[in-house]
């Protein structure tokens, strides 16, 4: 079986594609691609049987999404590496400025910089996943590595104590990274952690949060496994 980890990077994304038995693992193949589709449909290798993404996929008429607020609840001192994702018309708005007061109106909130600045990736991701012939997944990174460790990490993955242990942790996995130097070393670590957990949902091991997932517009689910 294999299974694909995909994470945003500055050249666009970067997929980490595993293979093997379900104890052990190796990795297949790490591309890069400045778009979605091309980094999952350019692929020669074969159809992954799941693809996960470290992106919001799934977005409400209105309200937050409760994912966000369980996946932060969760991951302790990594708990600002998950943005609270507000309504589709906050990210239909043309400016920072115009998405925040719609932010507000719809929860009475703003918007974080920081979140705006997944809007081109996540309105990507949402595009994709309406014609994807992959099953798409939400998967958050630190939500894998906190599993992966039995508890939230301690250190930033910016900072050299956190790189290392998440390669350590994907390394006890069976999942040795070769250099990538086209993309960014966390983000590899990263779309490697989402393949870690696409493994996971594929063999009915991952845990998907909340328990009662909401719906999108479509009746797709709003959802994070690991």
């Amino acid at each position: 079986m294999r299974v694909t980890g995909v994470d945003a990077c500055r050249r666009g994304w970067v997929a980490v594609s595993l293979d093997g038995e379900p104890t052990r693992l190796r990795v297949e193949a790490v591309r890069v691609h400045q778009t979605l589709a091309g980094v999952l449909d350019g692929d020669q290798r074969g159809e992954a049987a799941v693809v996960g993404v470290d992106m919001p996929l799934g977005l409400l008429g209105s309200g937050w999404r409760e994912a966000d607020r369980a996946a932060r609840g969760l991951l302790g001192p990594r708990r600002s590496s998950v943005f609270a994702i507000p309504p589709r018309a906050v990210w239909e708005q043309a400016s920072y400025q115009a998405a925040s007061q719609r932010c507000r109106e719809l929860t009475g909130q703003g918007l974080s910089i920081q979140a705006w600045g997944l809007r081109a990736r996540l309105l990507e991701a949402d595009r994709y996943r309406g014609s994807s012939p992959h099953p798409l997944y939400e998967v958050h990174p630190e939500l894998a590595f906190r599993a992966m460790a039995g508890a939230p990490l301690e250190h930033s993955k910016h900072t050299p104590q956190g790189r290392e242990l998440r390669r350590e942790l994907l390394s006890r996995a069976g999942i040795a990274l070769p250099p990538t130097p086209r993309a960014p070393v966390t983000d590899t670590l990263d779309a490697a952690a989402v393949a870690w957990s696409a493994w996971r949902i594929a063999t009915g091991r991952a845990v998907v949060i909340p328990a009662r997932p909401q719906r999108d517009e479509l009746g797709l689910q709003i959802a994070i496994r690991y």
